[in-house]
């Protein structure tokens, strides 16, 4: 009898019109499912809700950024500055093309994974609110985390900070040939906390990128092929200097240079004389990737026709070291 009574008791929140509670209540008539039903259903379908904005939201923004990326990545241009871009991408080159595109996929893979830590970071937290669990401890808890955090871990936040800027600001990419001032060699790979290269020797150097104070990028618009020719006093030096422009010319106008030279060989004459030595200096603008192996083949055509036409090197002459005893 009593329990026939404590059930059919109406809880107070059945009095408030338009609640689960109300609604349980009229349909099942029981005080306790009435109640339960006013403290999950409502903050269940709440934290639904906010999940499926949530997700709506990510898929959103996930897919906002990768047509972004897209068309930064396939070069969307209108129909009239379509001429200057591909002038652009023909003076570029086809790597620097591809760089962009790839930077353009890095990018947008980088800002997609910080939207969706954003996005799932907020909808957890008004989730913990839809539970009743008080945020202020948490907020002050991880505030005073973030900040011992900031001071013991301050070289790492630096290194993922640079390596963001690096990735974003193009600065190197894999397969050039940098000077980061501690290390010098080919970029093997960039991430966000460290770099890496390899040496001459074959060495693999690991950078972190907080560390790199300036970058010297010898792979990235146009480079510029100096070749010192020494000659002796004996040597006529306008001949020389033909000889060696049009011996440049003819292997710039090989295969595997005809689609690298941006500018002709010119010779700049004579750049520095000492008291055996006459230094004639050649200069070619080239793509940037084809200056060593044009610089090779273009020094090596000189030598064959240096030797052809008889110039000669100067002559260096080595004295013995004295002999013990002797007189200076």
């Amino acid at each position: 009898m009593l329990q026939t009574i404590t059930e059919t008791v109406a809880p107070v929140c059945a009095a408030k019109l338009g609640t689960w509670c109300n609604r349980v209540w009229e349909w099942w008539q029981v005080g306790w499912i009435a109640e339960a039903a006013d403290a999950i259903v409502r903050p269940g379908l709440h934290i639904m809700l906010i999940i499926v904005i949530a997700l709506i939201a990510r898929t959103l923004v996930n897919r906002s950024i990768k047509r972004v990326a897209n068309m930064s990545s396939t070069s969307s241009t209108p129909g009239l500055l379509r001429p200057l871009r591909d002038r652009a991408d023909a003076f570029l080159g086809p790597t620097t093309v591809v760089r962009r595109r790839e930077r353009a996929q890095s990018i947008g893979s980088l800002l997609r994974s910080m939207s969706s830590f954003v996005i799932v970071v907020v909808s957890f937290m008004l989730i913990l609110a839809e539970l009743g669990i008080n945020l202020a401890p948490l907020l002050t808890s991880a505030g005073i985390a973030g900040v011992a955090l900031g001071f013991g871990a301050q070289n790492l936040v630096k290194d993922f900070l640079a390596g963001i800027a690096m990735i974003l600001e193009d600065q190197y990419g894999v397969g050039d040939v940098v000077d980061l001032g501690s290390a010098t060699g080919t970029v093997v790979s960039v991430g966000l906390r460290t770099s890496a290269l390899r040496g001459t020797d074959g060495t693999i150097w690991y950078v972190r990128n907080g560390e790199v104070l300036r970058v010297g990028n010898s792979s990235q618009g146009e480079a510029v092929v100096n070749i010192d020719l020494p000659l002796s006093y004996d040597s006529d030096a306008a001949q020389a200097g033909q000889i060696a422009v049009d011996q440049a010319a003819i292997v710039a106008q090989q295969p595997e240079f005809i689609d690298a030279i941006i500018s002709a060989p010119v010779m700049l004459g004579i750049v520095s004389m000492t008291s055996d030595t006459v230094m004639i200096r050649l200069s070619t603008t080239v793509r940037t990737g084809s200056q060593w192996a044009y610089g090779r083949a273009a020094r090596g055509a000189i030598k064959t026709a240096y030797d052809e036409a008889g110039i000669k090197a100067p002559m260096t002459l080595v004295l013995p070291p004295p002999s013990p005893g002797s007189r200076p």
